[in-house]
């Protein structure tokens, strides 16, 4: 296992050092003068060479990349055009929201997709069956945006439940935390639960039909014994399979549920970066949503050992 993950964190470099290359390479395939870009129509020419050395684009781009390559070995992301902090620095700022609204999502996804997906397994070809694929097919189709709108007509305007938009953070407490998460994340979890209990009925129907559950059945075993000790640990590797493709898209999510919500977040930091044409931001963005696919990926093989004894590395 330990010679596994090994091979796996070496094979991870030529994969960022290619992130890397297409992430340098995003400044110079701006169509025109990306320094010209950045400024705005009204920049003065003064204003525009300004930018360009700042950002070292009037020197040659072998030495570019190279500066570039060497700031991101010693962990330097780079500096904000206009806030002129620190990318990391923006980046800690905003890491909390991110995380808790992340954490909030995977959790709720999890505890409510799973125990839907065996509920249609175990009742399959009846109404409760048809339920829970027509909620899987209605998460897939309604867009994630739509969803959070209609949360907050329902739980913020009209009932009063929760606040519209914003964040408090967890020194505020876990209970503001969580009365201001909850939307986002249940927003955001919608196509998530979808995928999850999609994917989770289908494999437990396939090991439902195996002959050692037939056997344990005909052995007088509770059925709840026979679905989550005998049945659902065995459908597990697939589960946790979409689990971790499921947890890449929460990126491209993160970035539309803070919007709508209003979320100081990494997704908000995002969309701004973009608007305001920060490059450094945009850049440093990408490479540690890339580093994170990239871990993720390889904590889901891992757990493929604890869930099947048979598979060995």
């Amino acid at each position: 296992m330990t010679a596994y993950i090994i091979r796996r964190l070496l094979a991870t470099i030529p994969v960022m050092v290619v992130v890397a290359i297409f992430v340098f390479l995003l400044l110079h395939l701006t169509p025109g003068d990306p320094a010209a870009v950045i400024a705005g129509d009204d920049a003065t020419p003064e204003a525009v060479d300004g930018i360009r050395t700042k950002l070292g684009l009037d020197q040659p781009i072998h030495v570019q990349f190279g500066i570039y390559a060497a700031n991101l070995l010693r962990g330097d992301l780079g500096t904000s055009i206009f806030s002129n902090l620190p990318v990391l620095t923006l980046v800690k700022q905003r890491l909390e929201p991110t995380l808790v609204l992340a954490a909030s999502t995977l959790v709720m996804a999890v505890l409510l997709a799973i125990p839907m997906g065996v509920l249609a397994a175990w009742k399959a070809r009846t109404f409760i069956d048809r339920l829970v694929m027509g909620f899987s097919v209605l998460g897939f189709a309604v867009p994630g945006f739509l969803v959070g709108y209609l949360l907050i007509y329902v739980f913020a305007i009209e009932l009063k439940w929760l606040p519209v938009q914003g964040y408090r953070p967890l020194s505020q407490g876990i209970d503001q935390t969580a009365r201001s998460i909850i939307l986002p994340a249940l927003a955001l979890s919608m196509a998530y639960m979808a995928l999850i209990a999609r994917m989770t009925r289908a494999s437990m129907l396939d090991v439902l039909s195996q002959d050692y559950i037939r056997t344990a059945k005909a052995k007088g075993v509770a059925t709840l014994i026979v679905l989550l000790r005998h049945a659902l640990k065995n459908a597990a590797v697939p589960i946790v399979t979409v689990i971790g493709i499921g947890l890449t898209l929460l990126i491209s999510g993160v970035v539309i549920t803070e919007t709508v919500f209003n979320i100081p977040g990494l997704g908000r930091l995002t969309v701004d970066a973009i608007l305001k044409r920060d490059y450094p931001i945009i850049q440093g963005l990408i490479i540690l949503f890339a580093g994170a696919k990239v871990l993720v990926n390889l904590l889901i093989d891992i757990s493929y050992v604890f869930f099947d004894p048979r598979i060995r590395y």
